[in-house]
């Protein structure tokens, strides 16, 4: 008998799937104390959790025999994801079922802040005040509504926007605009385009890209009087920001169900007048709650038999089968593709990988990692090594591999050539002795350098001063220079990798483009 081990409450339609099975024997430990959870598990097979229950070091140390963990939801952001592949545990999710719940919420949030319900609610409920002049809200017939992110939430949000015959915009770099435009919404690359929205609603996954994607100074752009909501992640629009704009009142209303620190109880955002808040119940409906529960426990009964890992996280071949020398060069082409579409922002259109020496005899395995590595950036969580080739096919990406010959002075090379609406940008990398993971090229240029830590690239027209301007900004910024790393090709073009302690403004990053040597200049993160 297999054994499922529960940590959180879920829908009792899960735990009578569970129980239905006859090789499955299964524990609901939803009301144990954490404490005790831990002295439980080293006896289960697969762990269903929630948001309750942490999958850190602890956890992990006492899970013994676990040979899968299913986080009944989408987020696994309490779950050590790299913990639990050195101890050979995968992790799954279910990022699909609360759509709708989702999308309906923002909905109920965007309404909220049209018409200012809760508050009038409050006013008559509690106060048992009779005021109708006091709460005149606009309508959202004919207002502009921007969408950051139209992926299977926004999209939605947007049809049902669109019946309440508003006026959609959608910015998503990373879909074809078609996607979009074929609903009617109409689809920019222009940011500020939304910043002039009367509503902005936002459907990202947290990444270093959409962190405070909305700051001060996107507010600053803003119309007077703009109404935003978010129900996706915490963290997205800026706190700080967030609570001076509604203050002031540039920010009319918004509707806010997630937050940067959870529980939000002592949050100064629930101090002001004009924002509805809900405690992150972007899952919490009935239904919602039966299909998480359902598919988690399908997921459960698949990992605990051994015969599939729907929405693996971390599960990108046999381990086993793999030789020693090939599992830095899967990590190093990870780091690679995700590099390559934080430089080359925009929707991907092919990934090219080509291999020379040994490891071209795993271009197929290299190139699942590329995908979840160049994805990632604008999926974050959502992409996985099981869908990430099926979501590629989806956004119609093409995708290619070769071998070339061994001409280089490198035993093993791999190179990455990504393509997206706006360039192609091609990287190329190798392993050293002791697993050192370096890259050597990007475009023709050489370079030597380790993929890791915070990045700023800068392309120049190769002559004199251009190393001290970048210095000197740095410097009247109060950055630190870690290192900095040149090279240059026979056209007359180079390329400064300039390695930095801390993350660098939009205005730090603008100053640099605006340098008259300067073709091009983006950051990253690795």
């Amino acid at each position: 008998m297999k054994k499922v081990i529960v940590c959180d409450t879920i829908h009792p339609k899960g735990l009578a799937l569970l129980g239905s099975q006859d090789d499955i024997e299964y524990v609901d430990a939803s009301q144990v104390p954490k404490d005790e959870l831990l002295q439980m598990i080293g006896d289960y097979d697969v762990a269903i959790t929630r948001s309750s229950t942490d999958v850190d070091a602890k956890f992990l140390e006492n899970a013994t025999q676990m040979k899968a963990i299913v986080r009944a939801g989408v987020g696994v952001d309490n779950v050590d994801i790299e913990g639990c592949s050195r101890n050979g545990i995968i992790v799954m999710n279910v990022p699909t079922a609360n759509t709708i719940a989702a999308v309906e919420l923002t909905m109920a949030h965007m309404l909220a802040a049209a018409r200012s319900f809760p508050n009038a609610n409050n006013h008559l409920k509690l106060d048992r005040v009779w005021k109708r002049e006091k709460w005149y809200g606009i309508e959202l017939k004919d207002k502009k509504l921007g969408i950051i992110g139209f992926g299977n939430i926004g999209s939605r949000v947007g049809k049902r926007a669109l019946a309440f015959e508003m006026d959609v915009i959608a910015y998503d770099p990373y879909i074809e605009p078609s996607k979009a435009t074929e609903l009617g919404v109409k689809y920019t690359t222009d940011f500020d385009d939304i910043l002039a929205c009367d509503f902005i609603t936002i459907h990202t996954p947290k990444t270093s890209e959409t962190l405070n994607m909305i700051d001060r100074e996107e507010i600053a752009k803003m119309k007077e009087g703009v109404r935003l909501i978010n129900c996706a992640r915490g963290g997205l629009y800026n706190e700080d920001a967030l609570y001076e704009g509604l203050k002031s009142k540039k920010i009319a209303y918004a509707g806010i169900d997630v937050f940067v620190k959870e529980p939000a109880i002592d949050n100064k955002l629930l101090d002001l007048d004009n924002i509805s808040v809900t405690p992150h119940l972007g899952a919490n409906t009935l239904e919602s709650q039966e299909k998480i529960a359902t598919q988690a426990a399908e997921q459960a009964i698949s990992a605990a038999r051994g015969t599939s890992y729907p929405n693996a996280l971390n599960l990108p071949i046999v381990e086993s089968e793999v030789p020693e020398f090939v599992k830095p060069y899967l990590d190093l082409t990870q780091k690679i593709a995700y590099l390559a579409a934080q430089i080359n922002k925009g929707h991907i259109k092919s990934i090219r990988l080509e291999a020379e020496g040994e490891i071209a005899s795993y271009l197929k395995s290299l190139l699942t990692f590329a995908l979840v590595g160049a994805l990632s950036e604008s999926m974050g969580e959502k992409i996985n090594y099981v869908n990430a080739e099926f979501v590629a096919k989806e956004r119609g990406i093409d995708l290619d591999t070769k071998v070339v010959s061994n001409v280089s002075e490198y035993k093993n090379k791999i190179l990455l050539k990504l393509t997206t609406d706006v360039r192609t940008i091609a990287i190329g990398g190798t392993v050293f002795s002791d697993n050192i993971e370096k890259i050597v090229n990007i475009d023709k240029i050489k370079l030597d350098f380790k993929p890791k830590g915070k990045m700023i690239f800068f392309s120049n027209k190769d002559k004199p001063g251009v190393i001290a301007d970048i210095s000197r900004i740095m410097s009247n910024n109060g950055i630190n220079i870690a290192d900095f790393r040149l090279g240059r090709d026979e056209s007359g073009n180079a390329l400064a990798v300039v390695l930095i302690d801390d993350i660098v403004s939009k205005d730090i990053i603008q100053e640099l483009r605006s340098l008259d040597a300067s073709n091009w200049v983006e950051t990253a993160n690795l």
